[in-house]
């Protein structure tokens, strides 16, 4: 089961065209053991569904329902849900699978297609840009390494730091009491703390990432006073007692920060799309998203998180199919399952930035919208 190693290569093989069908199966899960003991019930369930799709699907060989059955039971045998994250996805298609475990949550989907429903991995990817987070005590500072709401603690650039031995003794015991003493008027904590902003300088010129400085308030302005590397921090969490972790108290405690700065990206994002509208560089809909995707002319792709469409292409035109009212017999190559993904994909083949959204970000532009580049 997959978690890491998701490169522009490997999306590249994913989105390669293969003989219909190529099944993608996503599907919520649960990462604690009490809450997770429905995602194999449910898994199973999917599959289930698949199977009774091959069976009724009239253009696929037999040779090819029993292979890609039995690629299907493959992957459920290689999931393993114990360790599962947000959502899992699996990939099956004649004489292959993959399975992905995804830290971001998707809808449950059976999609027949001749190419993988890779949206969500490229969503994953997009929110798995690393960043740093720098815990800074007046006893201690360490520096972590964050991608995808997971932390590591890293050791570079000098760090972990410590004052010279003998000075502040005790400190941290008062810091996780809220008891901040006259330690940050001490000209050895000053000294310290030019330290940290020197070893912190150096990391990020060498490696630059967003940076999340977590902290006592005396102590991350004192780091200000003394600095300037720190003032390059995308956002602060005022909390002590965490230079030492545990990963899962520091990640529980940046929640917030990472969900705002989220946030903020969306808005950045929203407005480039209104700013291209005001200078005519802009499309929105599926209908003249299709045609502008096509001719390589989208420099940001913009989608709602969950947006997804069935369609029929007609005379270069696209017909939205109703897929509640789709028997399995009536899916196939004719019918795209979910038109949105087809457009990310080719967007991505032309070297295009693609970004997600909330869901009702984009209800003024029909959900997909783009900045284009001529």
């Amino acid at each position: 089961m997959r978690t890491t190693g998701l490169t522009s290569r490997t999306l590249t093989a994913l989105r390669a065209k293969r003989p219909y069908p190529a099944v993608t199966i996503t599907l919520p899960t649960h990462r604690r053991e009490t809450h997770n003991a429905q995602d194999s019930v449910r898994l199973r369930n999917l599959v289930a569904e698949a199977k009774r799709r091959l069976e009724a699907a009239p253009d696929v060989p037999r040779g090819a329902r029993f292979d890609i059955s039995g690629q299907l039971d493959r992957a459920v045998a290689d999931a393993d849900l114990r360790y599962a994250l947000d959502s899992l996805v699996i990939f099956a298609a004649k004489g292959e699978y993959e399975v992905w475990s995804l830290p971001r949550t998707a809808p449950e989907r059976v999609v027949f297609s001749d190419t993988f429903l890779t949206r969500n991995l490229v969503a994953a990817r997009e929110r798995s840009r690393p960043y740093w987070v720098l815990a800074v005590a007046s006893d201690r500072t360490v520096l972590w390494g964050g991608s995808n709401g997971s932390l590591q603690q890293v050791r570079a650039a000098g760090f972990p730091m410590e004052p010279e031995p003998g000075d502040n003794e005790d400190v941290e015991r008062e810091e996780r009491i809220g008891n901040a003493p006259g330690i940050y008027d001490d000209e050895r904590t000053r000294q310290y703390l030019r330290q940290v902003d020197t070893g912190l300088d150096s990391l990020l010129a060498t490696d630059p990432r967003p940076l999340y400085l977590v902290g006592l308030a005396p102590a991350l302005s004192l780091l200000d006073e003394v600095g300037s590397a720190a003032k390059a921090a995308v956002s602060r969490v005022p909390k002590g007692g965490l230079a030492g972790g545990p990963a899962r108290a520091l990640a529980e405690a940046l929640r917030p920060a990472l969900g705002e700065q989220a946030a903020r990206h969306a808005e950045r994002v929203i407005q480039r799309t209104e700013q291209a509208q005001g200078r005519r560089a802009f499309a929105a809909g599926l209908e003249e998203m299709w045609q502008v995707v096509r001719e390589g002319r989208i420099d940001l792709l913009v989608v709602e998180e969950n947006y997804q469409q069935p369609v029929r292409v007609t005379d270069e035109h696209l017909v939205p199919v109703d897929a509640a009212e789709m028997s399995a017999a009536e899916h196939g190559p004719a019918v795209q399952e979910d038109i949105v993904d087809e457009i990310i994909e080719a967007a991505l083949d032309t070297g295009s930035e693609v970004a997600f959204v909330p869901d009702g970000a984009l209800s003024g532009y029909d959900r997909i919208a783009a900045v284009l580049r001529f």
